[in-house]
């Protein structure tokens, strides 16, 4: 089978491509288009207008987010574990590198905001863990903006599989989580939801220590 970033990388490299998230048993978790992640979406302002201060936007993909933040004379970085999707944003004039969030990421600790936006809490897979990450790559009164699922949605987390209609990933960790879900997360984590908002059928929440 094919890695989860191949087949990821590769959607990235059409014009429209259209992903499945399914769990190892082929249920349907979500549908994922990659198209809406070449240029701003209802409800992007919302999150860019709360960064006024230098950003790190976790999982930038193509760089539409981070691209803005650069656009605006914001210090922003975007980070993605795959090359296409740096190159992508690069494209865009962003400040964007390859990185692991979990692993070396510059300036740690000196961001004032982080965003996980389109879905990126489930990065890992324990969204618990990845708050504490980012809080750890933020500064002392510094903020997560996380977009989330709608409440009620429920959550989910495991092992998760990618597929472009042609071919299948091999599994990796993801999870969902719904609104009403990020002030168990964010508690977990050590932080707390100060702020949250919806916008075009999007659910958004500021979190900080």
């Amino acid at each position: 089978m094919t890695s989860a970033l191949a087949v990821y990388s590769g959607a990235l490299r059409r014009d429209t491509a259209r992903l499945r998230l399914l769990d190892t048993a082929g249920r349907p978790l979500r549908h994922v288009d990659t198209n809406l992640w070449q240029r701003l979406r209802p409800g992007d302002r919302t999150i860019l207008d709360r960064c006024a201060a230098p950003t790190l936007d976790v999982g930038c993909g193509p760089g539409r987010l981070v691209g803005a933040l650069a656009g605006a004379g914001i210090p922003a970085l975007g980070i993605d574990i795959s090359t296409t999707a740096v190159r992508l944003a690069r494209r865009r004039g962003a400040r964007a590198v390859t990185a692991d969030v979990f692993g070396d990421v510059p300036e740690a600790g000196q961001w004032s905001r982080a965003l996980l936006a389109d879905g990126n809490i489930g990065i890992g897979g324990d969204p618990a863990r990845l708050l504490r990450r980012c809080a750890t790559l933020i500064r002392r009164h510094g903020h997560v903006l996380v977009e989330a699922d709608p409440p009620g949605t429920g959550g989910w987390s495991g092992a998760a599989v990618l597929h472009d209609g042609d071919r299948g990933s091999t599994p990796f960790p993801w999870a969902l989580v719904g609104a009403d879900q990020l002030h168990h997360h964010a508690y977990a984590a050590g932080l707390r939801v100060i702020e949250s908002w919806n916008e075009d059928g999007r659910w958004f929440a500021c979190l900080s220590r």
